[in-house]
C-alpha cells in the first residue's frame, strides 16, 4: 500500500513509479540505481542562484510577517552575529533554493531545518541517553537530499565560524555525508523492525572515532553530569521563585517574562492546555493529571523560533515536584510551498507526527494544541536531560567526529520512512555523492555569507531593525 509520505510533489521531475514499500531490498536498490540516469550523483554539486532569486532580506521579512514585532528585532540581531547564525534563521531561504536544485524525487519524513545544532543528546522515557535530531518545527515529507545538503552546509559554516581552513571545512562536511551514505546502507539491510528500533546511545558515541584522550574524558564527564540533572535539581531553582501564592516563574526580560494581562494569558493557557491534554494517549493523561498548573510565562528561544509564541508552564505535584512544559507555536513548514501540505489537520500535529516518525524515542509529554483563535501549537518538556553541542570547545577533530555522528543520526531518522534501500542504491558505495554534496555545501556557504552581508547592509540603512543582546 502506498502512503501519502511517498507521493512525489507536482513540482518534481517526472519519473517512473516507485516500487511499493513492501518490495524486496534488491528491487528497491535497483530502482535507486536507475535514478542515476535521470539525476547523476555529480549533479548535486551544483549551486547557482536563479536570476529570479528573491532578495534574502525581502524573503526574511515575508517569512516573519505576522510574528511579534518586538521579538523580531531580537531575531534579526541574532542572525546578524555571523553567517552561521544567519543560516540558522534562514531555513525558508534555503528551502526555496533547494527546491530549484536537482532531486531524485524520493521522499522521506524530512527534518526541514537540518543544521548541526539541531542534534544532541537527550533521555528516553526509559532514561537511556541517546543522540538524535531534536528540532522538528519544519518537518514534512520532502526530498531526502534537502536535509543532507542543509546539514553539510551548516558544518561548513560552523568550521568557518571557528576559523578553520577550507580543507578542514570540506573534510567535516564530507564526513557527515559519508556517514549518512554508509549508515543508510546498513539500515537498508536490516529487518524493518530492527531499523525502526535502532538508537544511537551517547555513551557509545562519545568514544567513537575519538583518539583525543582529553576530549574523550570531557565528553564522558559531560554525559554523566547531564544524566543526573533533573528538573527539580537544576531548572527549578534557576527558573522559579517562591511567593505567597506558591511557586512562580522568575522574570528575566527580555527573554523570560509574564505578559501584562496575566489573568487573560492564564485563561488562554488553560484553554490551550485542555486542548493539548486531549491530544495525549489516555495513559499520558493520567500522568499529566497528577500535576497542577502553578504558573506560565513567555520565553524567547533559539533563532528561527524567535518572534513566534513560546510559553513555559510550571506544573507541580505534591507541592514540590516540578514539571516544566514548553508550548511552542507551530506555523506552516518552510518546505510546504515546495513539497506540498501535510496530510494532518494542524501544524502542531504535523510537528508531533514528524517527530515521532523520525526520532527513535520521543518525550512522553509530546502533544499538540489549538487555541481559541485557531493558532496551532505543540507541547513538550522544557528540558529533559539534554546535551547540546558545545561548538566553542570543538577543535578540527571534534567537528569531524560530531559531523559523522550527525550524518549517522540523519540516516537513522530517514530510515524510519522506509525508503533507505532506494536511497542507498542511488548513492552507491563510492564517494561520488559525498564529494558532490561537499562541493555544494562550500558553494552554498559562500551564498549564505553574501546573504548575511545583505542583512548587515539592511540594518545599517534602517531597512531592518535589530536588537543586539549583551
Amino acid at each position: 500500500m502506498r502512503t501519502a509520505l511517498h507521493v512525489v510533489p507536482k513540482s518534481a521531475s517526472p519519473h517512473a513509479a516507485e516500487p511499493p514499500a513492501s518490495a524486496s531490498r534488491d528491487a528497491l536498490a535497483a530502482a535507486g540505481r536507475a535514478l542515476r540516469q535521470r539525476v547523476a550523483r555529480g549533479a548535486h554539486a551544483k549551486w547557482k542562484p536563479s536570476p529570479s532569486r528573491r532578495d534574502p532580506v525581502g524573503s526574511l521579512i515575508q517569512v516573519t510577517r505576522g510574528l511579534l514585532p518586538d521579538l523580531l528585532r531580537i531575531r534579526f540581531g541574532r542572525m546578524l552575529h555571523s553567517p552561521f547564525t544567519f543560516f540558522r534563521g534562514a531555513a525558508g531561504i534555503m528551502a526555496a533554493d533547494l527546491a530549484r536544485t536537482r532531486a531524485t524525487g524520493v521522499r522521506v519524513q524530512a527534518c526541514g531545518d537540518c543544521h548541526l545544532l539541531n542534534f544532541g543528546g537527550f533521555a528516553t522515557p526509559e532514561r537511556r541517553l541517546i543522540f538524535d535530531i531534536n528540532d522538528f518545527d519544519e518537518t514534512l515529507p520532502a526530498p531526502w537530499e534537502w536535509d543532507v545538503k542543509r546539514l553539510a552546509t551548516s558544518i561548513v559554516l560552523a568550521a568557518r565560524d571557528k576559523q578553520f581552513g577550507s580543507r578542514q571545512a570540506r573534510e567535516a562536511a564530507t564526513a557527515a555525508v559519508r556517514a549518512y551514505r554508509k549508515w543508510t546502507a546498513r539500515y537498508a539491510a536490516m529487518p524493518v523492525l530492527d531499523a525502526w528500533y535502532a538508537a544511537i546511545h551517547v555513551r557509545a558515541l562519545v568514544g567513537e572515532e575519538t583518539h583525543d584522550a582529553k576530549l574523550l574524558a570531557f565528553r564522558r564527564r559531560q554525559v554523566e553530569k547531564e544524566l543526573h540533572h533533573t528538573a527539580a535539581d537544576v531548572d527549578y531553582p534557576k527558573l522559579v521563585r517562591g511567593g505567597r501564592h506558591g511557586p512562580r516563574i522568575k522574570d528575566a526580560p527580555p527573554l523570560v517574562y509574564h505578559l501584562p494581562d496575566r489573568p487573560a494569558f492564564r485563561a488562554h493557557m488553560r484553554r490551550m492546555l485542555e486542548s493539548y491534554r486531549d491530544s495525549l494517549p489516555e495513559e499520558r493523561r493520567v500522568l499529566l493529571d497528577r500535576y497542577e498548573l502553578a504558573d506560565q510565562a513567555f520565553k524567547v528561544v533559539g533563532v528561527g523560533s524567535v518572534g513566534t509564541f513560546c510559553g513555559i508552564a510550571l506544573f507541580v505535584a505534591g507541592g514540590e515536584d516540578p514539571l516544566f512544559l514548553q508550548i511552542k507555536q507551530a506555523r506552516a513548514s518552510v518546505l510546504e510551498p515546495y513539497a506540498g501540505r501535510s496530510a494532518v489537520a494542524t501544524h502542531g500535529q504535523r510537528v508531533v507526527v514528524g517527530q515521532r516518525i523520525m526520532q527513535s524515542a520521543s518525550d512522553v509529554f509530546l502533544g499538540w494544541a489549538t487555541d481559541h483563535a485557531g493558532q496551532h501549537f505543540y507541547v513538550r518538556q522544557l528540558r529533559d536531560v539534554k546535551i547540546k553541542p558545545r561548538l566553542e570547545l570543538f577543535d578540527r577533530r571534534a567537528l569531524v567526529d560530531y559531523a559523522r555522528a550527525c550524518g549517522h543520526a540523519l540516516a537513522r531518522a530517514h530510515a524510519r520512512s522506509g525508503r533507505s534501500a532506494m536511497v542507498a542504491g542511488y548513492m552507491g558505495t563510492g564517494t561520488k555523492f559525498d564529494d558532490a554534496v561537499a562541493k555544494f555545501a562550500l558553494a552554498y556557504a559562500d551564498q549564505t555569507e553574501r546573504d548575511h552581508g545583505t542583512l548587515v547592509a539592511a540594518v545599517r540603512t534602517g531597512r531592518v531593525e535589530a536588537t543586539i543582546e549583551s
